[in-house]
């Protein structure tokens, strides 16, 4: 004859396969996100004390390299195309603001032809994008 003894009986639920959870799903979310990059172009922008965000989707930007190249969507261009794809750009925009992302090293001289063009382009509104320091 068998006598029942007292049996003890772990009541701790298994965490392996919620830690098995945990982390494919932390390997999912590696490698499905992406990673968004400010600048493809090697920019360095001057800093500011103050200033405030813009909204990038209301304006255009045009960007001054290093070698002061202007480049508008990727495309060095020169004063007379980038003038002309201004004007039929910011015939489309409601608000007709265009933002100036400059090097830090490039010349003045470049910038304010930039925004002379810029101006008889039809814009509203300028914009010099910097950083906050």
């Amino acid at each position: 004859m068998q006598f029942e003894g007292s049996r003890r009986s772990s009541h701790v639920p298994n965490l392996t396969p919620l830690i098995d959870i945990v982390f494919l799903l932390l390997i999912f979310f590696m490698l499905t996100s992406h990673f968004v990059r400010e600048d493809v172009l090697n920019i360095q922008l001057p800093e500011t004390e103050s200033g405030q965000p813009l909204d990038k989707k209301k304006s255009i930007e045009i960007v001054i390299n290093a070698q002061e190249q202007w480049l508008y969507e990727g495309k060095i261009l020169d004063a007379k195309n980038l003038k002309e794809i201004l004007r039929e750009d910011l015939s489309k925009l409601e608000g007709k603001r265009v933002r100036i992302r400059g090097d830090k090293v490039s010349d003045l001289g470049s910038a304010v032809s930039l925004l002379d063009l810029v101006r008889e382009a039809g814009a509203t509104g300028v914009d010099i994008v910097t950083e906050k320091k």
